[in-house]
């Protein structure tokens, strides 16, 4: 693994996301390695930078064509980062669109406590502050947001809970957390364990049907957290209630689904999605798993076709 990628010394490197700077050395190496750098893409001004929300040190990404018609904000899943969604920024400035990322507190380049959170309010705290960052750099509407499982769950709980900014457009949700899969027993763990230990070890799982993309996140990525903190795991459990408990919305969100998903419950969470929203259109494909950002370039092609017919 690449040793030059230190979190907290390339954080302390960066300016304030709205201020463009020049990129030091080791931000364009953390961009090339990842693929961030999208050389195909001419005219395309890069920012990466940070700001800070709910004493976190957030590190955010933008994006920017020449003349964008509108802006996609990008929230990753747990355990995931930036990094790992180049195909996203790739599909976005296709579209003609301004994309618009972060790490999550505790992911990537961020600030916090490795792969965990205190609430999922943090979370929340985080999108309000990537907004925020979207008007300060005068970014153009509408705004789209598109989140994967966790990212997914954050955006799900903005538009249930949250009051909307009228700039918002449509709402991606990739493979929605709700509940995970087996949560009645991984609670049950939770309940056991939490008065005992603070951390589990991680245990990999083949969550995309891409092998080059497993082997990566397990031998190559040196951004990957290896721990799964009993503290987010409580986190979730509370999330779980409120959002369960939200009233409904009038929002129709586009919702991407792999039946062959291991990860979270969503044979449970459909449904839960099909009764919180206003006829959201829900594409299922069924030998995607879970990674849905990161899945094999045919089952990342339907997708994208399925919400680039819906974005124009």
């Amino acid at each position: 693994m690449p040793s030059r990628i230190d979190p907290d010394a390339l954080r302390a490197q960066l300016s304030p996301l709205r201020h463009a700077a020049e990129l030091t050395a080791d931000a364009r190496f953390y961009q090339a390695y990842y693929g961030l750098d999208l050389p195909h893409h001419g005219g395309i001004q890069r920012r990466l930078g940070r700001f800070q929300v709910h004493g976190y040190e957030v590190v955010a990404q933008a994006w920017c064509p020449e003349q964008p018609v509108a802006t996609l904000l990008v929230l990753h899943g747990y355990y995931d980062h930036m990094g790992l969604y180049r195909h996203v920024v790739d599909w976005g400035l296709r579209m003609g669109f301004a994309v618009l990322a972060c790490d999550l507190p505790g992911h990537g380049l961020s600030s916090g406590p490795r792969a965990s959170i205190n609430e999922f309010d943090e979370y929340q705290a985080v999108l309000q502050g990537l907004l925020q960052e979207a008007a300060a750099m005068n970014l153009p509407h509408p705004w789209h947001l598109l989140g994967q499982s966790t990212g997914a769950a954050i955006v799900l709980d903005y538009l249930l809970c949250q009051p909307v900014h009228p700039a918002l457009g449509q709402s991606i949700l990739l493979a929605p957390l709700v509940r995970p899969r087996a949560w009645g027993w991984s609670r049950f763990s939770y309940e056991v364990m939490r008065r005992f230990v603070q951390q589990i070890p991680r245990r990999f799982s083949e969550n995309s049907g891409d092998p080059a993309f497993l082997q990566f996140i397990q031998s190559h990525d040196p951004l990957q957290p290896d721990i799964l903190p009993t503290a987010w795991v409580g986190a979730l459990s509370r999330w779980i209630q409120r959002i369960e408990g939200a009233p409904a919305s009038l929002y129709s969100p586009l919702i991407v689904q792999g039946e062959a998903d291991m990860t979270v419950d969503w044979q449970h969470n459909l449904p839960v999605l099909q009764d919180k929203f206003a006829a959201p259109e829900i594409l299922r494909l069924p030998a995607a798993r879970h990674h849905l950002v990161n899945e094999q370039e045919a089952l990342r092609r339907e997708y994208f076709e399925f919400l680039s017919e819906r974005l124009k």
